[in-house]
Order: structure tokens, then sequence, then C-alpha cells
């Protein structure tokens, strides 16, 4: 109850910090442009993550290296579709953040979510996903991690759908793309 009642001052805090209701980027890939909106009011300490990688440019020149695909997918008991992406080198990175759960910020993980990868609680960095099609076992409560609170949502694709399902398309070898999407840049719009 202690951690709770701590991340919910933390987000607080951090709330206020944000002016903007939502903050507007752009991935620039080599399949093509996609937009999304960021929601610094819901997830500040996930958004702020993600927005030290892009003002530092950190995830210019990474790729988008992993597809979930219902092909690829089939033999598990908790299928996702998602697309992987913006893996910084790890001398690069920063400490991993505290996971904001779908349960505190309310941002759940539908078609277009935008979310953090991670493998334990509070170990996400870099490296983020969109989904494709609702997702709802990546919430939290949901199955698909073990632990069952799920990943932090921060975002939503308002445009360029048609180019994550492109690189979800791409030809693959156990999830990884044969053929890496160079993420060229990601960019705050004003």
């Amino acid at each position: 109850m202690k951690t709770k009642k701590l991340l919910l001052l933390l987000i607080l805090i951090y709330s206020s910090a944000f002016s903007q209701e939502k903050i507007d980027c752009v991935i620039h890939t080599t399949m093509g442009d996609i937009y999304m909106e960021l929601y610094p009011n819901n997830a500040p300490i996930t958004v702020e993550n993600f927005l030290k990688y892009v003002d530092n440019e950190l995830y210019n020149g990474t790729t988008f290296f992993r597809v979930c695909t219902k092909e690829n997918e089939s033999k598990r008991d908790i299928q996702i579709e998602v697309i992987q992406g913006g893996d910084v080198q790890e001398d690069k990175t920063y400490p991993a953040i505290k996971l904001e759960t779908t349960q505190l910020t309310g941002i759940r993980h539908t078609h277009g979510t935008v979310s953090m990868a991670r493998s334990e609680p509070d170990s996400a960095t870099s490296s983020f996903f969109i989904c494709i099609n609702d997702q709802p076992e990546l919430d939290f409560d949901g199955k698909r991690n073990p632990d069952g609170k799920g990943f932090a949502a921060f975002g939503k694709v308002k445009e360029g759908m048609h180019v994550v399902k492109k690189i979800q398309a791409q030809e693959n070898e156990n999830q990884y793309l044969i053929d890496t999407i160079e993420i060229i840049s990601i960019e705050k719009i004003d």
C-alpha cells in the first residue's frame, strides 16, 4: 500500500511539471512516418523518460527489430500483436523507471497504443512497442506477463498505423525481423 501511495504522489508531482495535456511526436522510419501523441498527465514518469531519449536524439538510428504476429504467436497461450523498437545501446540508456501500470494511468492497450517494453517490473529503459488491435492482456491484471502488472502505456498513434502494419508484415525469424526497419529519428512536433 505504501508503494502505491508513493507512486500516486510521484505522479501528482510529475503531473504538475507538465502543462500540456498531450505532446505530439513523429517517428520517422525508412518505411514512413508514424505520428503519435503522448499523455504526460496520465503517465508522467514514462513520458518524461521517453522524451529524454527523444530530446537527446538517442533513438536516432535505432530500429524496429521485433514483431509479434498471429502466426509467430500461435503456440503461446496469450497471444499479442505488436511491433517493438528503440533499443538504445546499453551504455547510453538511462536508469530503469518505475512501472506506471494501466491501473494507475487509465491508459489501456488498445489499437495504436504506445507502451514501454520491460522484463521485470521497474525495468523499462528505452525499448517501446506499438499495439496492433486491442491487447487487454498487456494491461494490469493481464496474463501476458506472469507478474500480472502489465506494461506502461503512455501514448497513442494518431496517424501512420498503415506503416506499423507494414513493419509488422516484414519477414521475421522467431519474432525478430530479418531486416530491421530504421528509426531515422523521433521528434516532438510543436
